[in-house]
């Protein structure tokens, strides 16, 4: 299973929110170029990088950041937060992405979608579930659409989807543990390659996840707080 580290991006800054609530917002870092440095060196290869600027202007704020830390690292980037339109996707991949995260998008222009599908490949094009009692939430986790998570992912799985991830907005940031359940019924009713993200809080949490078949875990706010070690990441990693 892939370790996929978090950086959320708010003015520029590294910061975590409590259920993506902008108000509880915490500043671990103000040069988010310097925590992908300490991931690298920490062995891990990937990163999850938010622009939670642009989740909330409905267009991606934060392409130098993406381009500095793509230019200035070897990890391997997959970003998200207010991509809606194709000189948003077209600006990550230049900016040095190598995949995007569309979640909002997928739900309010699924067409659109799925032109990105088809143009950029499954490879490169991630779904993005995230879900408050298991509906769809879209425009920042602001808005719940009514439609269920599994059937979501399971009808874009028919439509070429390979990777989606998927966040339970009530375990994010909370360090309360993963949505396991959640996760075994997406793997029960599909074959897509199930990233988890939200809850994570410790080593024990990441093998349960990878017994149930995820093929990565996004780790945030409990790597900043200390919770998990880089260290237990990397030896995870090497073994």
């Amino acid at each position: 299973m892939r370790l996929i580290p978090a950086i959320d991006l708010i003015e520029g800054k590294c910061v975590r929110l409590s259920r993506g609530d902008y108000n509880t917002r915490k500043i671990y870092n103000e040069d988010p170029l310097e925590v992908a440095r300490m991931f690298e060196s920490g062995g891990l290869e990937y990163l999850h990088l938010v622009d939670l600027d642009g989740a909330a202007a409905g267009r991606v704020v934060n392409y130098r950041i993406l381009e500095k830390i793509s230019t200035r690292t070897g990890l391997k980037i997959d970003f998200g937060g207010g991509i809606r339109s194709e000189e948003d996707v077209r600006n990550a991949f230049e900016s040095g992405a190598v995949q995007i995260t569309g979640g909002s998008i997928a739900v309010q222009q699924p067409n659109l979608f799925e032109s990105w599908l088809k143009e950029y490949g499954n490879q490169r094009i991630i779904l993005g579930a995230d879900s408050k009692n298991r509906e769809i939430a879209v425009s920042g986790w602001t808005e719940v659409s009514g439609r269920d998570v599994v059937e979501f992912i399971a009808g874009y799985e028919n439509k070429g989807v390979k990777y989606v991830i998927c966040t339970d907005i009530d375990k994010d940031g909370m360090m309360g543990g993963p949505s396991f359940k959640l996760y075994r019924d997406i793997l029960f009713r599909t074959g897509v390659k199930l990233i988890a993200s939200g809850g994570v809080s410790s080593m024990d949490d990441l093998l349960r996840l990878n017994e149930i078949g995820c093929e990565g875990a996004i780790i945030g706010k409990a790597l900043y707080e200390g919770k998990i070690k880089l260290q237990e990441l990397e030896k995870y990693v090497k073994e």
